[in-house]
């Protein structure tokens, strides 16, 4: 839905030599909604909801902005709850074990990765413009 959106941004902004592409990431926070609770996930601070990875373009000079460019919206898993009756070292490792598997996921799998991968979908919508983005690659000018 919002694909043609995120196109004509790029076809408006594709002769402008300088372009800022800002990305955020914003919590969407509804844990007063407990008809929501299971459909949404943990946002930090004890929230529950959704979060959005966005994408601006922004005039360089003037801080203007010129249209989105991406945006994802996800939600984290729930978490499991520990043991009530969970021992301190039974908690010391399980808290270790899971530092160790986050730190051995696949960087796909990690939230950071939603920096890369709209660089790479910013990149792709680019590149599938026609003659003046292409013009521009050619005469080494990058979309970011």
């Amino acid at each position: 839905m919002t694909q043609p959106y995120f196109k004509q941004t790029a076809q408006e902004i594709s002769g402008i030599l300088i372009v800022l592409a800002v990305g955020d990431t914003s919590f969407l926070d509804y844990k007063k909604i407990l008809k929501k609770r299971e459909d949404y996930g943990p946002t930090g601070n004890g929230g529950n909801g959704l979060i959005l990875h966005s994408c601006l373009a922004l005039d360089p000079d003037f801080g203007q902005p010129l249209g989105l460019l991406w945006e994802k919206l996800w939600h984290r898993e729930h978490k499991h709850k520990a043991p009530a009756d969970e021992e301190p070292e039974q908690k010391k490792q399980r808290l270790k074990q899971k530092r160790k598997a986050q730190r051995e996921k696949a960087f796909e799998e990690k939230e950071s990765y939603q920096w890369v991968e709209a660089f790479e979908k910013i990149s792709k919508l680019f590149n599938s413009l026609e003659a003046p983005v292409s013009r521009m690659h050619k005469e080494g000018y990058s979309c970011f």
